[in-house]
Formats: C-alpha cells, sequence, structure tokens
C-alpha cells in the first residue's frame, strides 16, 4: 500500500496494452506500475496480466521471463490476480489457438479455451455486447444487477470445468464465460479499460479486493 491505495502491477511481458490498462487502475483508485521485475511483482498488493495476441506466444514470453512459475507462486500465496483478454485465457489449463494439440497455460483455472462457434456472425467478435451477471462476487458488486455491456476483441473463449467459476456471460453466436473467478483469480474477456464508466467500475471494484488483501482482509 503506498498512501492508503493499494499497488497493482501490471506483468510487463511484451503484450497487451499496458498503458491504458495502467490509465484505468489510476482511475479507478490504484497505485500502477507496468513491469517484469520480480521483486516489484512480488511486492505488488495485487496483479493484472494484460494480453492481445496469440496465446502460444504469450506463453512462450512469459516462460522467457520466467513469470509463469512466478505467477502461480503468488497466485497460491493468495495474491489477486486479474486476467484481462489474452490474459483471462492465459489463466486456464490449455489453448487451441494456432495448435490443434493444445498449449499449455498457467492452469490457476481448471478449464481449456477453444474457438468461438460464432455461426454466421464474423470473427473475431469485436464490439459492445452486452454481459449478463450469473452471481454476485466483490469483483462486479458496483455493477448494474442487470449487467452492462463491454467492448470485447476476441476470436477465442474460455470454457472453466467448473460452473461456479463463472461470474457473467455473453452471447456471440454461442454463450460464453466472459468474467470469471476462482479463489483469488480473476479473469475477463472484454477490455474493462475500455469499457467507459462500467469497466472502471469493475477496475475499482477489483482495486477494493487489492486493499483488502493488503490489509489481510482478503477472503
Amino acid at each position: 500500500m503506498i498512501e492508503g491505495r493499494a499497488t497493482i502491477a501490471i506483468v510487463d511481458y511484451g503484450m497487451g496494452n499496458r498503458r491504458s490498462v495502467e490509465k484505468a487502475l489510476l482511475r479507478a483508485g490504484a497505485h500502477a506500475l507496468i513491469t517484469a521485475d520480480h521483486d516489484e511483482l512480488r511486492r505488488a498488493d495485487a496483479l493484472v496480466l494484460p494480453g492481445v495476441g496469440a496465446f502460444p506466444r504469450a506463453m512462450e514470453n512469459l516462460r522467457a521471463l520466467g513469470l509463469d512459475e512466478l505467477l502461480c507462486e503468488l497466485v497460491a500465496s493468495g495474491t489477486p490476480l486479474l486476467g484481462i483478454c489474452l490474459g483471462m485465457q492465459l489463466l486456464f489449463e490449455r489453448s487451441y489457438e494456432l495448435d490443434e494439440h493444445g498449449t499449455p497455460g498457467l492452469g490457476v483455472i481448471t478449464g481449456e479455451v477453444r474457438m468461438l462457434h460464432a455461426g454466421d456472425l464474423r470473427l473475431p467478435h469485436i464490439g459492445w455486447s452486452d454481459v449478463r451477471l450469473e452471481r454476485a462476487s466483490p469483483l462486479v458488486a458496483e455493477l448494474p444487477a442487470a449487467g452492462a455491456p463491454f467492448y470485447h476483441v476476441h476470436s477465442y473463449v474460455a470454457h472453466p470445468t467448473a460452473a461456479d467459476d463463472v461470474l457473467a456471460t455473453c452471447t456471440y453466436g454461442e454463450r460464453f464465460a466472459t468474467i470469471v473467478a476462482h479463489a483469488n483469480v480473476y479473469g475477463t474477456q472484454f477490455h474493462p479499460e475500455k469499457s467507459s464508466r462500467d469497466g472502471l467500475r469493475l477496475l475499482s471494484g477489483f482495486v477494493k479486493l487489492a486493499c483488502a488483501a493488503a490489509d489481510g482482509a482478503y477472503a
């Protein structure tokens, strides 16, 4: 904590719109920094894993920097982690993007990532789509009870093994998990940093989770 504000580290592995996430977290009330330094990541109250691009390349970059093992270690210690877009997909056990045999992911949430079955709709799925909340969580406590539209850009979706890990869903051809949560690990398939007021509300929820973790009150 710095001057009563949670310190949230944005994991820098060379992929993702890191500056936009940093600015959004600052507006949501956090002290935010972009870093790949292991010591800085260990000192943070919470972590954000952004991501734009392909799953195999992202995992390659994380492994090259030793960040895959570090993130799993920090999650196991109780540090809150939020994955955004590709960053959410990396939380799962494997993805079939560009690899029919599957590329292993971080595995901090059980399940896998597969191509979105969009039917006659165009891929990638780009634009604002309504998100429906499926269960309560501190992450989404500031959002309207009926849900809200969020900005999506993706062609692949996560399939959590446990239904209880799904916080919210969206429909684009098929219904898919667009907010997930398992213990202290969270993910959004959409980009909250590009989703205006409700995106900031969701990030504010994560900042509060980070503050609770820093105060030792995280459950």
